[in-house]
C-alpha cells in the first residue's frame, strides 16, 4: 500500500497563475502546472535554495522535492519549445501563515505580508 501523500507547504499563492505565448487569436495547448511545481521552481531557480533548503521550506523529504522539481521543469520546457500556455493551479498543498519555526526571520511569506 502507498504512502498517502504529504500535504507541501507554499509560502503563498502565485500572483499570476499563466503565462502564454504571444499568440494572438490562435488557441494553442494548454500545460497545467500545479502550485507545489511553481514553489520548488520559485525556491530553487529564483531564491536560488538547494534541494534541501527547499525540502525543509516546503515540509517535505529531499526525494520528493527533485521528482517535483523535475516534473516542473519539463512542463516549463515545454512550454517554451513547443509555444503551450501554462497554467499553475491545483495540488497538494497547504499555504503558510508566516507561523511556522521555518519561516521566522526569512523571505518566507513575504509576499502574504504584502497582500
Amino acid at each position: 500500500m502507498a504512502r498517502p501523500k504529504k500535504c507541501r507547504k507554499v509560502c503563498s499563492m502565485p500572483s499570476n497563475t499563466g503565462f502564454a505565448p504571444s499568440i494572438l487569436g490562435i488557441c494553442c495547448p494548454t500545460v497545467t502546472m500545479t502550485v507545489d511545481e511553481y514553489e520548488t521552481i520559485r525556491l530553487i531557480d529564483l531564491e536560488e535554495m538547494t534541494q534541501g533548503e527547499c525540502a525543509g521550506k516546503m515540509d517535505i523529504a529531499r526525494t520528493t522535492v527533485q521528482s517535483i522539481y523535475i516534473s516542473a521543469r519539463k512542463k516549463l520546457a515545454d512550454c517554451l519549445v513547443n509555444g503551450k500556455m501554462l497554467k499553475i493551479e491545483g495540488g497538494d498543498f497547504r499555504v503558510c501563515g508566516g507561523n511556522d519555526l521555518a519561516c521566522k526571520g526569512s523571505k518566507c511569506c513575504q509576499k502574504n505580508d504584502e497582500n
